[in-house]
């Protein structure tokens, strides 16, 4: 984690604003037709990307308050310089104060993510995504969502929901649950109820979030966080009794038995969803931004 006690979120273009179509053209035509199409558009505005909503949400937070620095906002993608002037052009005119970037020409970003002190990584690209979890720092492929947010809502509070297993915490007991069945997991999870499970690769950023929400009062915070979770009694025990050990409070804890999270995350109006499976990425995203964490058991191939 950074040392300045802010949350650094870097991202990439392809989550930030909508570049569907020209990464079409890079697809189908090749890198040089793709950089022609870029040049030639360098004044035309992006329109939002999937995260955009979530990006506004968290560098609204340095305005509120006693205002400060408490969430810094980094771009890293794979354009050239020359065709990353049409993103910093649309970036200016979003009016997002984001001032830090790194443009790689095609290599891979995720190195950047250290030395920039980045707590989360945020990326269209899985490979990436994968790369800077096996570096021990938190990242997330954002899905495309029929869920989108609206823009217009950037006086609402920021929402931010988490799976448990393998997001906030270890993987350590769905590995349980993946070797031995659903009733040796609850078992193994009552016999551990007082045992604070381990920090999974989403912890940092859930404890930024909750230092963010130290600064106001409770019915006063810009802030709300939710667990949403397949797990239900008796292994709630478990969770509840490890974030209390952290010491970090979060706003709402969802127990669901394996119910699909779609609509509870709609309901809760969550700016984005975290969860390692993909089949709860799937629900998910048909209502709000959702990002897939490969980690953890139920992301290693058979």
């Amino acid at each position: 984690m950074n040392d300045e006690r802010k949350l650094v979120v870097a991202i990439s273009s392809r989550a930030l604003f909508d570049l569907a179509e020209s990464h079409q053209i890079f697809e189908k035509e090749g890198v040089e037709a793709y950089c022609r199409y870029q040049v030639e558009r360098e004044n035309d505005i992006l329109e939002p990307g999937t995260a955009f909503p979530l990006v506004q949400k968290l560098l609204k937070l340095n305005s509120l308050g006693e205002a400060r620095e408490r969430v810094e906002v980094i771009l890293l993608s794979r354009n050239s310089a020359d065709t990353g002037l049409r993103i910093f052009n649309s970036i200016q005119e979003h009016d997002l104060p984001i001032t830090r970037a790194a443009f790689t020409n095609g290599s891979t970003p995720f190195k950047y993510v250290e030395p920039f002190g980045a707590d989360v990584f945020l990326s269209s690209d899985p490979n990436d995504v994968s790369s800077t979890l096996e570096a021990g720092v938190a990242a997330a492929t954002i899905l495309p969502s029929t869920g989108q947010q609206s823009t217009d809502g950037i006086e609402d509070k920021l929402s931010i929901a988490f799976d448990g297993d393998a997001v906030v915490f270890s993987d350590e007991a769905e590995q349980v649950y993946k070797q031995k069945g659903l009733i040796e997991f609850s078992k193994h999870e009552v016999r551990a109820a007082k045992k604070p499970l381990p920090g999974g690769p989403f912890r940092n950023m859930l404890a930024a979030l909750h230092r963010i929400q130290s600064e106001f009062p409770v019915e006063e915070s810009p802030v709300r966080t939710a667990i949403v979770t397949a797990r239900a009694a008796p292994a709630h025990e478990r969770v509840i009794r490890t974030l209390r050990a952290w010491n970090i409070r979060i706003d709402e804890a969802v127990f669901l038995g394996g119910l699909p999270k779609g609509e509870f995350l709609r309901t809760f109006g969550a700016d984005i969803f975290f969860d390692d499976q993909e089949g709860h990425c799937d629900s998910a995203r048909q209502h709000v931004p959702t990002g897939h964490v490969p980690h953890g058991v139920a992301n290693i191939n058979p």
